[in-house]
C-alpha cells in the first residue's frame, strides 16, 4: 500500500521540480506578490484536490462495473467518501489561496476576509471554485451513505459534474476558441481522472486481498485505461494547438513542460501495455483455486502498479505546473467588437453557400470523441460476431456509420456554426438531430448487438450488457420508451424548447448547447425505435396505430412550421436580432424560412419512417400467411376445416330453427 502515498509524494516533487524551472511560482513584485505560502501553497493544494477527485471518481466507477455487490463494494465507496474528503477540504485552502493570488494580497491582510466573500459571490471564478467544494463535500457524504453498484453509478455524476465546472476555469477561460478549449480540457480531465482513479480502485483491491475479484476488475479495467489514455492524449493536443503557434514553441518552457507531460504519459501508456501483456495475460492463465496464485500474481500486479503509479504522480506533478505556466499564446481574448464576436464569441462566418455547407467547421472535442468512439466499438462489436461465424447485416452495420458521420458533420460542421447565428441554420440542425440521425441509429439495432457480441457476466458485476438492460427494462426505461409517450415528447418536446428560456438557454451557454444536442437527439430515438425499432424495448402496437402516432406528428410538425413561417415576433429577439449580419435575410425572415424547413425538410425523414413502417407492415403479413401455410402442411389445414365445420353447424341449427 506505500505505492499510493509516494505516488503523492512523486506528484508534489515533481510539482516543485516543474514549478522552479518554470517560474511559475516566483514572486510577482514587490506590490503584487501574495506570499510564498499562496503562490506555493495553491498548486500543492490543487495537487492534492485533483488525486482525491480522481481516487473519488476511479473507486465509484469500479464499485459500478468491475466488481460484484458485496465487501469489495463497501470497500471501495468507504474509500471514495474519505477521497472525497480530502477533494473537498484541498479545494477549500486551493479557493483561499486563489483569491490571495488573484487579489496579490496576503492571506494575513486585514481585509482580506471580506475580499474572499466578495470573490466566492460576485466573481465567476470564485463561484465556481466554491461550487466544486460543494459537490465534493455532497460526494463524500453520498458515498460514505449508499450501497450498491446503482448508488455508486449515481453518486459518480457528482465528481463528474464538479469535473465539468473546473474545465471552464484555467486557462480554458481566457482561450480564443473557448467551446474547443472547454471541451479537450473536459476530455482531459474526465479521462485523467478515471485513468488515475481506477488504479487507486486496483490498489484497494490488492490491498484489501480481494482475491475473488481482483482478476476479474484488472482485466475489465484495461480497456478502461486504454480509451482514457487515448482521450487524454488526444484532448491534450487539442490544447496544445490551441496555447502554441508553432513547433519553436516547444523550446519555450512551456513547451519543454508540455514535452515532458506527454513522455511521461506515452511511458503510462507502455506500462499500460506490459501490465495487460503480463498480469491480465497470468491471471487469465491462473489455476482454478485462485488462492492458490494468490501470493504469486498479487506481487506481480505490485511490480509494475507500484511504477504506474509513480509515473502518475510525475504527470500529476508536471501538469498542474504546466497550467500554472503562461503559454506562448497569451490566454487573452482577442478583441473583436463585432457583435457577433460578443454574442457568440466567434467571428461572424460568410454567408452560407451550398459548398459552404460542407466546409465551415467548429470542432466539439467531446461529441466529435464520442461519435468516433461509437464507431470503433460498434465496429469491433459487429467483427467479434464474424469471427466466430455468426452474421450481422452489412446494412446495419453502414446505417450506424452514417449516423455517427451525420453527427459529426452536424455537431461539429456547418449546422452548428450558422446555427449560433441564424435559426434557419438552427432548425437545420434541430431536424437533423432530431430526425435524421435517431433513424439511421435505429436502423443499425445497437442494443441486440450489443447483446449478441459482449458476453454476459457471471459474477453478479454489471459490465455494459448488464447496464443497458437494466435500463431498457427500468421503470422509467420502459415508461419513456411507450410509443405515446415517445410521440408526445418527440412533438410537444418542440413547443416547450422554443417558446420558453430554454431555447435562449441553449444558446448562450456551452452545456445548455450540448443539453438541447442529447435531448434532440434521444427523444429522436425512442420515437424511432418505437415506430420502427429492431431492438428490445417497448411493446410497440399494431402497424395501424404506428402510422396513426407518425401522421399526427407531421400534423403537428405542419403545424408548428405554419405558426413559425407566418410569425412576426422574433424568438430570441436579443440574440438573432443584434447578430450585426451584412448578408442573407433579416432576422424575421431568416425565422420565417427556418418554419418553412420544419415544415419542409422535416417531413422526408417522416415521410422515410412511414414508408418504412409500411414495408414491415407487409413484410409482417407475409411472414404470418407463409407461418399459416406452414401450420396447414403439418395438420391438414386444421383451422380452415374447424371453420368450415363450425359454418356447417351454424347452418344445421338455422335450417332446424326454420323447419
Amino acid at each position: 500500500m506505500a505505492a499510493g502515498p509516494g505516488a503523492v509524494l512523486v506528484a508534489i516533487l515533481a510539482l516543485l521540480a516543474a514549478g522552479s524551472y518554470s517560474g511559475a511560482f516566483a514572486a510577482l513584485g514587490t506590490f503584487s506578490d501574495p506570499g510564498a505560502v499562496a503562490r506555493w501553497g495553491m498548486p500543492l493544494a490543487t495537487v492534492l484536490g485533483e488525486i482525491g477527485v480522481s481516487v473519488t471518481l476511479g473507486c465509484l466507477v469500479a464499485a459500478a462495473c468491475l466488481v460484484p455487490s458485496g465487501r469489495a463494494v463497501s470497500r471501495l465507496l468507504v474509500v471514495a467518501g474519505w477521497a472525497a474528503a480530502v477533494w473537498a477540504v484541498s479545494t477549500v485552502v486551493e479557493l483561499v489561496l486563489q483569491y490571495a493570488v488573484v487579489s496579490a494580497l496576503s492571506p494575513s491582510a486585514d481585509d482580506f476576509g471580506a475580499g474572499l466573500a466578495q470573490f466566492v459571490t460576485e466573481v465567476d471564478l470564485g463561484r465556481t471554485t466554491l461550487g466544486i467544494v460543494a459537490l465534493a463535500a455532497l460526494t463524500s457524504g453520498v458515498a460514505l451513505a449508499v450501497r450498491g453498484p446503482v448508488g455508486a453509478l449515481c453518486t459518480a455524476l457528482l465528481p463528474l459534474a464538479a469535473l465539468t465546472m473546473q474545465s471552464t476555469t484555467g486557462h480554458a477561460a481566457g482561450a480564443a476558441d473557448h467551446s474547443l478549449a472547454v471541451g479537450a480540457m473536459w476530455l482531459h480531465l474526465v479521462g485523467a481522472a478515471l485513468w488515475v482513479g481506477g488504479l487507486a480502485a486496483l490498489v484497494v483491491l490488492v490491498g484489501g486481498r480481494f482475491d475473488d475479484v481482483t482478476p476479474d476488475a484488472v482485466a475489465r479495467y484495461s480497456p478502461v485505461a486504454a480509451w482514457c489514455l487515448v482521450a487524454v492524449g488526444v484532448s491534450g493536443l487539442a490544447n496544445a494547438w490551441l496555447r502554441m503557434d508553432g513547433p519553436d514553441d516547444l523550446t519555450t518552457r512551456y513547451g519543454v513542460l508540455l514535452l515532458t507531460k506527454a513522455a511521461l504519459t506515452v511511458l503510462l501508456g507502455a506500462l499500460g501495455w506490459a501490465h495487460r501483456r503480463r498480469v491480465v495475460g497470468r491471471l487469465e492463465r491462473r489455476p482454478a483455486a485462485p488462492g492458490a496464485a494468490a501470493p504469486v500474481v498479487r506481487r506481480l500486479f505490485w511490480q509494475l502498479l507500484a511504477v504506474e503509479l509513480l509515473v502518475i504522480g510525475a504527470v500529476s506533478g508536471v501538469a498542474v505546473a504546466l497550467g500554472s505556466t503562461a503559454p506562448p499564446v497569451p490566454d487573452e481574448v482577442p478583441t473583436d467588437a463585432s457583435p457577433a464576436y460578443q454574442l457568440t464569441g466567434y467571428p461572424l462566418p460568410p454567408e452560407p453557400t451550398a459548398a459552404r455547407w460542407f466546409t465551415e467547421w467548429a470542432l466539439d472535442p467531446i461529441l466529435a470523441f464520442a461519435c468516433v468512439a461509437g464507431i470503433v466499438v460498434y465496429l469491433r462489436w459487429a467483427l467479434r460476431l464474424r469471427r466466430r461465424g455468426d452474421r450481422w447485416p452489412l446494412g446495419r452495420t453502414l446505417s450506424w456509420c452514417a449516423g455517427m458521420l451525420v453527427m459529426i458533420w452536424t455537431t461539429n460542421g456547418a449546422p452548428t456554426v450558422y446555427g449560433h447565428v441564424i435559426f434557419s441554420g438552427h432548425m437545420v440542425q434541430h431536424m437533423t438531430l432530431a430526425m435524421l440521425v435517431p433513424l439511421l441509429l435505429v436502423l443499425a439495432a445497437p442494443v441486440t448487438l450489443l447483446l449478441r457480441a459482449v458476453p454476459g457476466r457471471r459474477d453478479g458485476s454489471r459490465g455494459p450488457r448488464e447496464w443497458v438492460l437494466a435500463l431498457v427494462h427500468s421503470r422509467w426505461g420502459e415508461f419513456l420508451a411507450r410509443p405515446v409517450v415517445a410521440a408526445v415528447l418527440f412533438a410537444g418536446g418542440m413547443t416547450v424548447f422554443y417558446f420558453t428560456p430554454l431555447f435562449e438557454f441553449a444558446l448562450t451557454n456551452h452545456l445548455g448547447h450540448l443539453w438541447m444536442i442529447v435531448h434532440f437527439t434521444l427523444v429522436g430515438y425512442l420515437f424511432a425505435n418505437a415506430l420502427v425499432g429492431i431492438d428490445p424495448g417497448p411493446q410497440r402496437p399494431g402497424y395501424p396505430m404506428r402510422l396513426v402516432l407518425l401522421f399526427a406528428t407531421m400534423v403537428f410538425h405542419a403545424f408548428f412550421g405554419v405558426v413559425l413561417t407566418t410569425g412576426t415576433s422574433l424568438l430570441v429577439a436579443d440574440w438573432y436580432g443584434n447578430m450585426g449580419r451584412d448578408w442573407g435575410l433579416s432576422a424575421i425572415e431568416d425565422q420565417q424560412r427556418g418554419g418553412g424547413i420544419a415544415w419542409g425538410i422535416g417531413e422526408l425523414p417522416t415521410l422515410a419512417l412511414a414508408i418504412i413502417v409500411a414495408v414491415q407492415w407487409t413484410r409482417s403479413d407475409e411472414r404470418e400467411a407463409r407461418r399459416r401455410d406452414r401450420q396447414a402442411e403439418r395438420d391438414g389445414d386444421a383451422e380452415l376445416t374447424a371453420y368450415n365445420d363450425m359454418l356447417a353447424k351454424m347452418s344445421d341449427r338455422d335450417e332446424t330453427a326454420g323447419r
